[in-house]
């Protein structure tokens, strides 16, 4: 049965098909000996050998899903960073954490909380593609107090460089006498979209942790702990 290259990738565990997308326009993939670049090709992956710098790709026989708490200070990719700074693979080297697996969307540098792993290219496919809308939350402490007339603003949304924010749902959960803590669920997925709209309110993050994707909850997990997801979660 022939399958998209991209697709296959992402099914050995190796990334999502959007990095998958990335490495292939590189040039670091190579079918039965030949580098593609071609994205929408397509493969029998009962026949045709697949590598990516030099090292062949296997379907698992076991699909994995797990949920981590990711600390502030790592970035969410694997391998190497080329500014030096920790990334996942680092830290699955400190918790000693062996598995094959991939990050299932974007949690920054500066961020911490709930983060998906899985080597299910399908289902990693699902929960980040915008037209399932799937539903993140959000504890943001932002630097300031945001007065009521400004959190009805935060309601209704406000024009970003690339997008049109409305809050799916955002709640004050508490003022100190410097900064405000709110509850906010979005189900965007673009780049530092909550850090650039408190900011467009005058109002800069001073953490921010997500606490739940979907159904998937981080419940009482803590930083660094690996935790994994059963049964199986389903979109």
């Amino acid at each position: 049965m022939m399958e998209r290259l991209n697709k296959f990738i992402a099914s050995t565990g190796y990334c999502s098909r959007r990095k998958a997308d990335e490495i292939i326009k590189k040039g670091k993939v190579k079918v039965n000996g030949k580098v593609i670049k071609e994205l929408g090709l397509k493969i029998n992956p009962d026949k045709d050998k697949v590598e990516i710098e030099g090292k062949l790709l296997k379907k698992p026989e076991e699909k994995l899903y797990y949920k981590l708490y990711k600390p502030v200070g790592y970035l969410t990719a694997l391998g190497k960073d080329k500014f030096g700074r920790k990334t996942l693979t680092d830290l699955f080297k400190e918790i000693g954490f062996k598995k094959k697996v991939f990050p299932v969307g974007r949690l920054d540098y500066n961020s911490e909380g709930l983060l998906i792993l899985t080597n299910d290219g399908d289902f990693a496919q699902k929960l980040m593609h915008p037209k399932n809308k799937v539903f993140k939350t959000y504890i943001v402490e932002v630097i300031g107090r945001v007065n009521a007339k400004t959190f009805n603003k935060m309601k209704k949304g406000i024009k970003l460089e690339d997008i049109f924010l409305k809050p799916d749902d955002i709640k004050i959960l508490k003022k100190t006498q410097s900064t405000t803590i709110f509850e906010i669920t979005i189900h965007s997925g673009q780049k530092r979209i909550l850090r650039r709209f408190f900011k467009k309110f005058g109002f800069p993050v001073k953490k921010l942790k997500r606490i739940a994707v979907g159904n998937i909850k981080l419940g009482t997990l803590k930083e660094k702990q690996i935790e994994k997801i059963n049964p199986p979660p389903k979109w």
